[in-house]
């Protein structure tokens, strides 16, 4: 008779000592960047666009004040959501979508891994 191991829930201070790939997905920065409605109008624009834009182009997407715009702007290309690039006194930002793209697909399979073929459901990451 073969025995089948089942996995046991942790407590949640065993699951902190735990070290996984899970821990190294969920970057702070990228969802502070992410967290603003304003900062998705944006980076939808931008995204749409498909060419770097500078930063009085991008804030005719939305109806806020330039300098706001530029600071949401600065604050996605820090999280490294945007590359910016500078032409004299002129900023111009684009996305980076495979860095993007890499960001989420590792967040993903790191969830997946803690839970595989749960679909997301229950309760095993840890």
């Amino acid at each position: 008779m073969t025995q089948v191991r089942t996995r046991r829930n942790l407590t949640p201070k065993q699951a902190a000592r735990r070290p996984g790939k899970i821990d190294q997905s969920l970057d702070a920065s990228l969802f502070r960047a992410l967290s603003d409605p304003t900062r998705l109008v944006l980076l939808a624009c931008l995204a749409k666009c498909g060419r770097a834009c500078s930063v009085g182009e991008v804030a005719g997407c939305c109806s806020g004040d330039l300098s706001v715009v530029s600071r949401h702007l600065t604050l996605m290309a820090g999280a490294g959501i945007l590359e910016a690039r500078k032409e004299g006194r002129t900023v111009f930002y684009s996305v980076r979508f495979r860095e993007l793209t890499g960001m989420l697909r590792a967040l993903a399979d790191a969830l997946d891994q803690c839970c595989p073929g749960t679909g997301g459901k229950g309760s095993c990451c840890g």
